[in-house]
């Protein structure tokens, strides 16, 4: 080795401790200057790790900072707790809500942030065991939580399970909000169903008009008969009395000799005859006209919320007289009521019901060869039992699930609206009754109306 390489301090390596300076030779150099090297590639590779490390960890701060602002300024309360019930975290909300800090519940076990008489059922809600075990991982239910100012209002909570990589259960995400939120929109449901009833009633206004439509015909004609006869033994009568007093006014200028002739010739003997069954005749007349106005005031439908005694077999005896001269049929309808039936309701609306089922029985038998129609009424248990049934070709069994309900009908477009059995069987159901309806065995339909016997 050469002088000018020995003083070169780069090769010497001084020994501490030990006093000796050693040579280094080519190769102990050359690995020494990798080893150098290396250092300062591991040195490099540090510092861009840190780089990297800074940069996600300001990606990390700037999401939690994103999710820590959305949490806090959701409204509803959440609570995360571990698998033990105990709260991990709490935003804001139920923060506020019960009026603590939020170091001060982490670790606080939830039941005790509950009001004592709804511990159980946030118990039961409360998310145990695996997925595999059945259990719903969401459930639903109403708890108050103990506030600083006392108990809170009742508020409808969500528990939501919180799973691992195995599907075990470590623990739950409560998310929840005061009920007066929910009563709001359950107001809003109710308005809307309020509107819906008074669309509802409007309906059923349309389908008594209707109806009373139908029975203005069978009223005009019942109230043209007796009228006529009325008018036209009144100007009989007018004339009598003119006879009468011609006869009377002679008589009085002749004496007594003539009075028999006089008789004969003015037919007094068999006017004052005609008298008494003409007198008769108009009285009733005008007694049908009274009876007419009677039936008329008792099913007025403005009287909704009335009720009375009512007599079934003056009702029954209207009603079908009534319906059979509005459709104008040719069926035999045969009645048959036992006496002394009374039901206490509202007259016009249990009229309703009979006339609409009267009306459906001969609609029924139009096509037969010869339509036939019994009205049956008798008491049967502790009820009344009013039944029409028809020989007509019976009720299909598609209909039987839709009859009662809202516009459904068997008639052709124009001749039904589809309400009338609908609306009979709510005023059935608001009298304490039921309408109920078969096939007969022998052909035909029968439906029965039952009502509470009066008092």
């Amino acid at each position: 080795m050469s002088a000018e390489r020995r003083d070169r301090p780069e090769n010497i390596l001084a020994l501490t401790g030990t006093g000796i300076e050693t040579e280094l030779t080519d190769n102990q150099e050359s690995v020494w200057q990798d080893v150098v090297k290396r250092v300062d590639e591991v040195y490099s590779d540090l510092l861009r790790y840190e780089a990297d490390l800074e940069r996600k960890n300001a990606e990390l701060e700037e999401a939690q900072c994103f999710i820590s602002s959305v949490i806090a300024s959701v409204s509803d309360i959440l609570i995360v707790c571990d698998d033990k019930g105990q709260v991990l975290q709490a935003n804001p909300a139920f923060v506020a809500l019960l009026g603590r800090a939020e170091n001060e519940l982490a670790g606080l076990p939830l039941q005790d942030l509950i009001v004592a008489e709804d511990r159980e059922q946030a118990r039961r809600c409360f998310c145990t065991g695996d997925r595999g075990e059945g259990r719903s991982a969401v459930t639903d239910c109403e708890l108050r939580f103990l506030g600083a100012q006392g108990p809170s209002d009742m508020m409808a909570i969500n528990f939501s399970g919180r799973f691992d990589h195995s599907g075990h259960c470590v623990g739950a995400v409560l998310t929840g909000r005061p009920i007066g939120e929910l009563r709001r929109a359950y107001q809003a449901l109710h308005k809307a169903h309020l509107d819906l009833q008074q669309a509802q009633r409007k309906l059923i206004e349309q389908e008594k008009m209707a109806s009373l439509g139908r029975l203005v015909a069978g009223v005009a004609h019942e109230l043209n008969n007796p009228i006529s006869f009325v008018y036209g033994n009144v100007h009989v009568l007018d004339r009598y009395r003119k006879t009468l007093a011609d006869y009377f006014a002679e008589e009085a200028r002749r004496d007594d000799s003539d009075a028999s002739e006089l008789r004969r010739k003015y037919r007094v003997g068999s006017i004052l005859a005609d008298l008494e069954p003409l007198i008769e005749g108009t009285l009733e007349g005008a007694k049908r006209i009274s009876e007419i106005v009677k039936n008329l005031r008792r099913i007025s439908f403005n009287r909704a919320h009335e009720a009375q005694r009512i007599d079934v077999e003056r009702l029954l005896t209207t009603a079908t007289q009534w319906s059979a001269r509005a459709k104008k049929n040719h069926a035999v309808i045969d009645l048959d009521v036992a006496p002394g039936l009374v039901v206490w309701g509202n007259e016009g609306q249990i009229h309703q019901i009979v006339v609409n089922l009267i009306d459906n029985a001969i609609d029924a038998v139009r096509a037969s060869k010869k339509p036939h129609i019994e009205v049956r009424a008798a008491a049967a248990g502790g009820e009344i039992e009013i039944s029409v049934a028809d020989n007509g070709p019976g009720i299909a069994d598609v209909a039987f699930d839709k009859m009662f309900e809202p516009f459904f009908t068997t008639k052709t477009v124009g001749e039904g609206t589809g309400l009338g059995l609908w609306i009979s069987y709510a005023i059935a159901r608001e009298h304490g009754g039921s309408i109920s309806a078969a096939n007969r065995e022998h052909g035909g339909a029968i439906f029965i109306l039952r009502l509470p016997v009066g008092g």
